[in-house]
């Protein structure tokens, strides 16, 4: 009896001692945010903090938590945790290859070669030995030939309409688009939907600089060069200019001095066609010839022949990716093929609906909430602080949540979070989503506290004229004060 009176005061001693501790840090964070609010860089702007206990679905702590803010890539795990509800770990987008016609006794295919499009983000990825457009038009060929086909009396056919035609949100801004980040979806990815272009530098400062080369090699572009030299470690400063199926590309900015084919990374026109076009060429040199250019078609034929169902990675994996990373073009194909899984065609509004109604399905309440995108890189997309607690608090409760909570980087370890929270104490584990575009930084994600609870937090600085560096200091001093409340 002694026993069990001692631990249950025990028990309440420590109760007692975490609650206090728990005030203290509450009372300390709030001179914190009050004491940020009002620094230079950030007194006109709007920033907005949110704690929850997701271990008792209560509300730690909140400041302007239900301001509307854009949220920036923080957007993303918005678009990853539906996509594990309605997809799936293990879903994987499928990209068909078929044929239409007659094989003749001397291997020539009196038809087309038909690509049917799935969605797939990693479709001719150059992250990957094995999703390459080499290793990618091998495995096709290989299909090919195994069918008995050594020539092709007709052309490469491809179909986009698992996604609608329109690959940038209208919202998205000029000087983002061109850009490898902003070169949207279709449904028929390839290559990331960008490519490589190679600068040398001038000899001296300011100097021209010279656009030597692309990647992948015959890709349609027709680039004009601007781009200067700036001094040694500046970076890549080059932005990009043109339109999703424009050929024609602006290359303005500068590369430092000293490099030689320095690479930086543009939005590839066309990709869907642009993949067709390089198949084609594949085959040409690879011993199966093709007589007639590539063509887009909307409809699949009858009589349609399967020759290769061509398979993804898992949705896991790609989620992870789109995290750890904040992959745009990832998360966009995530939202369109949410948009296409429940309403049969991918949109940017079919798949803001998709999101909108797993909200309902599971009662989180969205007032002030406003989904336009799956990455966040359009202004229009909003959320409050206190709503995206509540949501990451409630997929605690999913059965795919520890999948979902290793897809968002630790902080301090990984990814875009990788040099947050130095010095963080032994036994804290912070899973933090970052999201940054001009005049918005955001934080959102998990502490895992020594105790075994679980919080999840938001923060947002909307409008702040501080520098990206300076703002992300101040926003880490509160995200650190937030991680060791208990």
């Amino acid at each position: 009896m002694k026993i069990t009176l001692h631990a249950a005061m025990l028990l309440s001693l420590m109760a007692l001692t975490a609650g206090t501790a728990a005030a203290q840090g509450t009372a300390e964070l709030e001179k914190l945010v009050n004491q940020t609010r009002r620094e230079e860089g950030m007194k006109h702007g709007t920033l907005s903090v949110c704690v929850y206990n997701a271990t008792t679905g209560k509300q730690v702590y909140a400041h302007n938590a239900e301001q509307s803010v854009t949220p920036a890539s923080v957007q993303k795990l918005l678009t990853t945790g539906v996509g594990f509800a309605r997809l799936g770990s293990d879903f994987r987008f499928t990209t068909k290859l078929a044929v239409r016609g007659n094989i003749d006794r001397d291997g020539v295919l009196h038809g087309n070669i038909y690509l049917t499009g799935g969605g797939d983000p990693l479709l001719g990825s150059y992250r990957y030995r094995q999703t390459t457009p080499d290793t990618l038009f091998e495995s096709w060929t290989k299909a090919l030939h195994r069918k008995g086909i050594r020539r092709v009396d007709g052309r490469v056919c491809y179909n986009v309409t698992v996604f609608d035609e329109q690959p940038l949100h209208d919202s998205w801004q000029w000087g983002d688009v061109g850009n490898y980040y902003a070169a949207g979806v279709s449904g028929l990815n390839f290559h990331e939907n960008m490519y490589f272009v190679y600068f040398n530098a001038g000899k001296k400062i300011g100097y021209p600089a010279t656009a030597v080369r692309t990647v992948p090699k015959n890709i349609d572009i027709h680039g004009t060069c601007e781009v200067t030299t700036a001094g040694e470690n500046t970076g890549d400063q080059v932005v990009v200019y043109g339109s999703p199926t424009g050929k024609e590309r602006l290359y303005r900015g500068t590369v430092p001095l000293g490099h030689n084919d320095f690479a930086v990374r543009a939005a590839m026109p066309t990709p869907a066609k642009t993949c067709a076009d390089l198949f084609s060429s594949y085959l040409r040199t690879h011993g199966i010839g093709v007589s007639s250019n590539s063509m887009q078609v909307y409809t699949a034929p009858d009589s349609l022949r399967a020759v290769l169902d061509y398979r993804s990675t898992s949705y896991y994996t790609i989620a992870q990716y789109t995290n750890l990373t904040s992959n745009n073009i990832y998360a966009e194909s995530i939202f369109k093929y949410l948009g296409y899984a429940q309403y049969g065609i991918g949109s940017f509004s079919n798949g803001a609906r998709a999101v909108e109604d797993f909200l309902k399905d599971r009662n989180i309440p969205a007032s002030g909430v406003r989904v336009v995108d799956g990455s966040g890189l359009s202004r229009l997309n909003t959320i409050t602080t206190d709503f995206m607690c509540r949501y990451l608090a409630s997929m605690t409760r999913e059965r795919y949540y520890d999948e979902f909570l290793q897809s968002i980087a630790k902080a301090g370890e990984s990814g875009t979070a990788k040099n947050l929270l130095p010095g963080l104490p032994t036994g804290i584990t912070v899973h933090v989503k970052t999201g940054t575009m001009e005049g918005v930084k955001a934080y959102a994600g998990y502490v895992i506290t020594p105790h075994g609870q679980t919080l999840t937090f938001a923060i947002v600085s909307n409008g702040h004229d501080g520098s990206a560096q300076e703002v992300s200091t101040k926003l880490n001093k509160i995200l650190y004060k937030i991680a060791t409340l208990y």
